[in-house]
């Protein structure tokens, strides 16, 4: 099981990934596991020093108890104190990066969140990205009609 950002590629451009645990309830590990969650707008703010996964949304579990149960809320992420302070001092060095969560995956028993050191893409820069992806795409097709 492996739950992709996809906004993640046009939206950002990262600089290093890190691999990071979740605290999550029982139920939201099973939902995780049928792969029901969204991270397209989710990102990771850094809150006293500790990293928290913000606005990703782990839809309920069927067979669980879901009366206050809140699909958007905040979980804080593990990483090392070591990992904390490397993330911290590059955003802080550099004014335009930022963290944003990539995939969310299970290792083992575990679930498992990768997020990465980004700076965001300007219209341009999307722009330029979508239409060499256009003009590749194209020059696959004529390739596979030319053979």
């Amino acid at each position: 099981m492996k739950i992709v950002n996809r906004k993640f590629g046009r939206e950002y451009e990262a600089f290093e990934r890190f691999e990071a645990g979740i605290v999550l309830t029982g139920g939201e590990v099973k939902s995780i596991r049928e792969g029901a969650m969204r991270l397209d707008d989710a990102y990771v703010r850094v809150v006293q020093g500790q990293p928290v996964l913000i606005n990703a949304e782990v839809y309920p579990y069927k067979y669980a108890d879901n009366k206050d149960y809140e699909p958007k809320r905040s979980r804080k992420l593990l990483l090392s104190k070591k990992e904390i302070s490397r993330i911290l001092t590059k955003i802080r060095g550099s004014g335009r990066l930022t963290l944003a969560p990539v995939s969310c995956y299970n290792k083992g028993s575990l679930i498992k969140i990768e997020i990465a050191l980004v700076r965001g893409r300007r219209d341009l820069e999307k722009r330029k990205q979508d239409k060499k992806k256009k003009l590749d795409r194209q020059a696959q097709r004529e390739l596979k009609t030319a053979l």
